[in-house]
């Protein structure tokens, strides 16, 4: 079970107290995953598994053999646990709308529905909504990455600090799925209470604390090409680790929110961190990033800026195949730090 996941579902399953109906849905497989997870683990043992646990998948299940099976009582067991899993790809899913109007008490439904939403407006989501329990799964923000990982840390006894859950946000992206994998990883070779260090997850995830998105962000506010491209180099002979479109989405993200700061240069730090999109308790985001955007402010001036905003989407094209025919993506990476950092902007 994840303690960041708010939902009263954990409880019901923990004091086995069931609605007739669970519809897990939304954008976040991650989320869904656990929860669904949850219930085939704790709803019945191992021993009622058998007789009482059906598991069904949308694109191969019709609504009949889905309602069939929830109309069956369970076999020496107080309840049955039907699973409706990729349910967004089923034909006719409507048609379970019968079933749940009038739901066996002793069936315990599960439907997850990924990649969307049911429509709410219908008549079986206004079903589900009367009679049962609904999950909603948002993505988060990149924003709101590391303050993830860091909880999810802590739940495993372990801990780390803020910049290192933003170096692991920033290299692994916003699929929690992924995350926690490569999180798992070390809590396997490590004892609790450990801390994850910048140590553990060069050697372990492949992140160098030295050559890193964070550190090319804090060469290119200062106009240090030596650096940047130090670090590109290392960049461009570990491709795998620093594919060009994550380290120029980067880039990119870090123009557009220097972009903002124009506005709200004169705030203190913790203000101006908050008015980027960064959490007002990550003091390190106040200290690390803010510092950044400072000193970008004194060494890019507004055409600049945006000049660079548009040779990065540029770029961002042209690293996806864009018109570009033979330039490989080192060579790109090359190519765009020296035109951020060397070009000046006539004000």
């Amino acid at each position: 079970m994840s303690m960041q996941i708010k939902t009263d579902i954990f409880k019901h399953i923990k004091n086995k107290k069931f609605k007739p109906v669970y519809l897990l849905q939304g954008d976040e497989d991650y989320n869904l995953d656990i929860i669904a997870q949850e219930f085939e683990d704790k709803l019945l043992s191992e021993s009622e598994k058998s007789f009482n646990q059906t598991i069904w998948y949308g694109k191969d299940a019709t609504a009949t053999q889905v309602i069939d099976s929830c109309m069956r009582y369970p076999m020496m067991a107080p309840y049955q646990l039907i699973m409706l899993k990729e349910a967004q790809d089923m034909k006719g899913i409507n048609d379970l709308v019968g079933y749940l109007k009038n739901p066996v008490p002793s069936t315990v439904f599960v439907i997850i529905f990924k990649h969307g939403r049911l429509d709410m407006r219908k008549a079986l989501g206004k079903a589900i909504k009367e009679k049962g329990e609904i999950f909603e799964s948002k993505r988060l923000y990149d924003n709101e990455i590391p303050k993830w990982i860091t909880g999810f840390v802590q739940d495993r006894g372990y801990s780390i600090a803020d910049r290192n859950a933003m170096l692991v946000a920033n290299h692994l992206g916003a699929d929690l799925s992924k995350i926690s994998n490569e999180l798992t990883k070390l809590f396997i070779l490590l004892p609790k209470g450990t801390e994850i260090d910048d140590k553990f997850i060069e050697k372990h995830i492949g992140i160098s604390k030295h050559f890193n998105v964070f550190e090319l962000q804090d060469a290119v506010a200062g106009r240090d090409l030596h650096k940047a491209q130090q670090i590109v180099h290392y960049f461009v002979n570990n491709p795998k680790k620093n594919p060009a479109v994550v380290v120029i989405n980067g880039l990119y993200g870090f123009f557009s929110k220097l972009y903002l700061a124009i506005s709200y240069a004169k705030k203190n730090d913790m203000d101006l961190a908050q008015s980027l999109g960064y959490s007002p308790r990550n003091e390190y985001a106040a200290r690390f990033f803010v510092r950044n955007f400072r000193q970008a402010l004194k060494t890019y001036s507004r055409m600049e800026i945006e000049d660079c905003l548009i040779t990065l989407s540029t770029y961002d094209l042209r690293s996806k195949g864009v018109d570009n025919v033979n330039t490989d993506s080192g060579q790109l990476l090359r190519e765009l730090i020296y035109k951020l950092m060397s070009s000046k902007v006539l004000v």
